[in-house]
């Protein structure tokens, strides 16, 4: 596990010192402040990871302490200190830029997993900072390998780690959450990066041809067959082979390609000559596999040999994180692709893009702001240029409109967390998984809306 660097600030000498000597003996680097004044001078000659911020002090609070600490530094992760009977504070806090928040008396338990997760999350952050540098190296651009989010983060990493293996991958996701970039990324960090990869769409084609299409045919193998084919396995030798809809693939072209990756070989259709390459399969899909199997239209051996690893890519709606950096590139991207003059966007349509849930995930964005920036008349898109532009309130509806919205989200947040609750048999830290928020920020929710006993 990384080691932080960690400045705690806390006017209450024994509960310092308790909390220095608990995360020295965990091996962190620890310094003290006994107020606000003298955290901010800390924090402006030395350099933080974590600061663990008491929000009760004299003099500056905790807020304004956090506030000035984000200004030197925003990438500092500040964890609230607070008494139990004023966690709407800390979540006031979390709003301003705190990571997270713990309540007095610290549970030394509570405290070390909440390091663990900061420290796994910086080491995430700059395992990917170095992926970026290599991709860099590689002539690869970021174009479209957009994201900020924490999900997203995992799954670029994970990219990293598999790429340099020769096992096969399946990527999850439903349409339009880019699984043939990822499919590509992989390829792209790879040693096989100067071969090529091969995309075949698994449903686009008739399952006499997608055999033919895979594998290859000799001249006479059916009717039409005036000439030998180099198939797709062929023409990906040496480097990688991406089947997209593999739940699609019919039980014939099943079987072949199970001996694949078994014998790593095949035969062109109307030849009995086995023809040995060496290609890496990505799959992909946006069904249940699992289910398939089941039902019995998908190989179960098929499945495992598919999936030696397995990565899934979140739909958009569970990384809203990622809304507004991917919103800026691709409304920048497409201005520039266009010689339009768009700046950006006014604040009731930036409003818009980021309630919506996109069903048709990151396509369906890309393709909104394409067209968007296509027929914006002035320098800022408006709600006019939007497919969906009378579907939110704007600013101009007056307090009772909010109050009724907000009134609404709140009903519907306390129905997820019911629901969320119920699933998981009132085991709070599954529901807080299922609900993707901190078990501190599901026990506050849960005693809001009056749900905890």
């Amino acid at each position: 596990m990384q080691k932080l660097s960690i400045l705690i600030v806390e006017d209450g000498q024994s509960q310092r010192e308790m909390l220095r000597d608990f995360l020295l003996s965990e091996g962190h680097v620890v310094a003290e402040a006994e107020n606000g004044e003298k955290a901010i001078k800390t924090v402006l000659n030395g350099h933080f990871d974590l600061i663990l911020l008491d929000y009760k002090m004299p003099g500056m609070d905790g807020l304004e302490v956090l506030k000035e600490i984000k200004r030197i530094n925003p990438e500092i992760d500040v964890v609230i200190i607070t008494a139990y009977g004023t966690i709407e504070t800390a979540v006031e806090a979390i709003k301003v830029g705190a990571i997270d928040y713990i309540t007095k008396p610290v549970e030394l338990d509570e405290l070390l997993i909440l390091v663990n997760r900061v420290a796994e999350r910086r080491q995430l952050i700059r395992e990917n900072e170095l992926l970026r540098e290599e991709l860099g190296k590689k002539g690869v651009t970021a174009d479209k390998i957009v994201y900020k989010s924490p999900r997203m983060a995992e799954v670029i990493n994970m990219a990293g780690r598999v790429a340099a293996s020769k096992a096969s991958v399946l990527i999850q996701g439903e349409s339009g959450t880019g699984k043939e970039l990822l499919a590509r990324l992989i390829h792209q960090l790879s040693s096989r990066a100067n071969k090529p990869i091969i995309v075949v769409n698994c449903v686009a084609l008739h399952e006499n041809l997608l055999e033919s299409e895979l594998f290859g045919h000799e001249k006479g193998a059916f009717t039409g067959a005036t000439s030998r084919r180099i198939g797709r396995f062929e023409e990906a030798d040496g480097g990688t082979l991406f089947l997209d809809e593999i739940g699609e693939l019919p039980p014939t072209v099943q079987v072949k390609l199970l001996r694949f990756l078994q014998e790593r070989e095949f035969q062109r259709l109307g030849s009995n000559i086995d023809i040995h390459v060496d290609v890496r399969v990505i799959s992909a899909t946006n069904r249940d596999l699992g289910v398939q199997v089941k039902e019995g239209t998908f190989r179960e051996d098929l499945f495992y040999r598919l999936k030696v690893v397995t990565m899934s890519l979140p739909p958009i709606r569970e990384r809203k994180d990622d809304l507004p950096i991917l919103i800026d590139h691709f409304i920048d991207k497409f201005a520039r692709e266009n010689g339009k003059n768009v700046q950006g966007l006014t604040a009731e349509a930036r409003d818009s893009l980021l309630k919506y849930d996109y069903p048709g995930n990151v396509r369906e964005l890309i393709n909104i702001l394409e067209r968007a920036v296509v027929i914006a008349r002035d320098e800022y898109i408006t709600t006019e240029d939007l497919p969906f532009k009378s579907a939110f309130p704007s600013r101009d509806s007056g307090k009772k409109s909010a109050s009724l919205l907000r009134e609404s989200v709140e009903e519907l947040e306390k129905e997820l967390i019911a629901g969320s609750m119920e699933k998981a048999q009132d085991n709070q830290t599954k529901a807080a998984e299922i609900l993707g928020m901190s078990e501190r920020m599901l026990r506050y929710k849960l005693k809001k809306y009056g749900l905890k006993n």
